[in-house]
C-alpha cells in the first residue's frame, strides 16, 4: 500500500513498552498533511474487547464509565478486505476506539499559558483524546508533552514507513506500481479462457424447420443426437458462430505483461 506505521507506547496491561504494527487504513489524518510531526490531528483507529477496556479502566488509564454495546458497522475498506479473504466480521464483538492526537484548547486547563493578569491565552496544547466510535463517551484525555517541557512540544508515538515517496503524505507501494499490470494480466487470462471455452463448445443458428429430438437438454461431449432435416443436407440447416481459438497474440501480450 506504500505506507505502514509503528506505534510505540507504554502498555499498562503488559507493564512494558510496546511497538505495534498499524496498517495505513487505521491512521486517519486531515487532507494536506505532510508529516506526523507537524500534523495537528492524527487519529489511530483501535479495536479492543470489552475485557481489555475494563482492565484499562481498573488500571486507571481510562475513565470508569459505562461503555454500552459495540458498534458493528463496517467501513468500505473492511468490506472490500472481507470480500477478498472470504471472511466476515459480523460477529466481531470488539469496540472501535478513536485515539486522536490533537491540539486542543480545554476549558479551565491547568497547563494553559497565561498572560500577566492570570488569564488563559487560548493557545492550543497537544493532548491525546480517546473516545468510543458512534458515541460521545470520552475514555481519556491525556497530556501529550513531557512534564518539564515549557514549550509543550508534542510527543510523537507513531513512526511512518514509506515504500516510495509520493506527492502527498502517503507513499507509493506495489499496488500502485504493478497494480495496472496485474489487472491487465487478469483481463487477458479471462479472455483466453473464454475464447477456449467458446471454441470448444460453440453456439450457433439452425433453420426454424429443423427439429432436434430432446433439444431441451444440452449435448454432452461425444454424443450424437437424432435430427429431422426438412430438406437438403444438415450442414445447410446448421451454422456455428465463428468463435476463434485462443489468440497467440493475446498469449504473447500476456507473457510480456507478466515479464514486465
Amino acid at each position: 500500500t506504500g505506507s505502514a506505521f509503528k506505534k510505540v507506547y507504554y502498555d499498562p496491561n503488559l507493564g512494558r513498552q510496546v511497538s505495534m504494527f498499524v496498517p495505513a487504513e487505521d491512521i486517519v489524518l486531515p487532507y494536506g498533511a505532510t508529516d506526523l510531526d507537524t500534523c495537528y490531528r492524527v487519529t489511530h483507529v483501535m479495536r479492543k474487547t470489552k475485557a481489555d477496556i475494563v482492565r484499562l479502566q481498573q488500571a486507571g488509564f481510562y475513565r470508569d464509565v459505562e461503555i454500552g454495546d459495540p458498534d458493528n458497522s463496517q467501513s468500505d475498506i473492511q468490506k472490500a478486505k472481507d470480500k477478498e479473504t472470504g471472511f466476515s466480521d459480523t460477529d466481531d464483538d470488539r469496540f472501535t476506539l478513536y485515539e486522536s492526537h490533537v491540539d486542543l484548547v480545554l476549558k479551565e486547563d491547568p497547563y494553559a499559558d497565561k498572560d500577566d493578569d492570570g488569564e488563559a491565552i487560548g493557545v492550543a496544547l497537544p493532548y491525546v483524546v480517546t473516545m468510543i466510535k458512534g458515541t460521545n463517551i470520552v475514555l481519556a484525555i491525556r497530556r501529550n508533552w513531557e512534564p518539564d517541557d515549557e514549550n509543550h512540544q508534542k510527543r510523537t508515538h507513531l513512526v511512518h514507513y514509506g515504500y516510495i515517496p509520493g506527492f502527498g503524505f502517503y507513499g507509493y507501494g506495489l499496488i500502485h506500481l504493478i497494480g495496472g499490470y496485474a489487472k491487465s494480466a487478469t483481463m487477458l487470462i479471462r479472455q483466453l479462457v473464454d475464447a477456449g471455452t467458446l471454441s470448444n463448445l460453440p453456439g450457433g443458428f439452425k433453420t426454424r424447420g429443423l427439429r432436434v429430438k430432446g433439444d431441451d437438454t444440452p449435448i454432452s461431449p461425444g454424443e450424437f443426437r437424432d435430427v429431422d432435416v426438412p430438406s437438403g443436407t444438415m450442414k445447410d440447416n446448421v451454422m456455428t458462430l465463428p468463435y476463434k481459438e485462443p489468440s497467440q497474440v493475446l498469449m504473447a501480450l500476456l507473457n510480456q505483461i507478466v515479464e514486465e
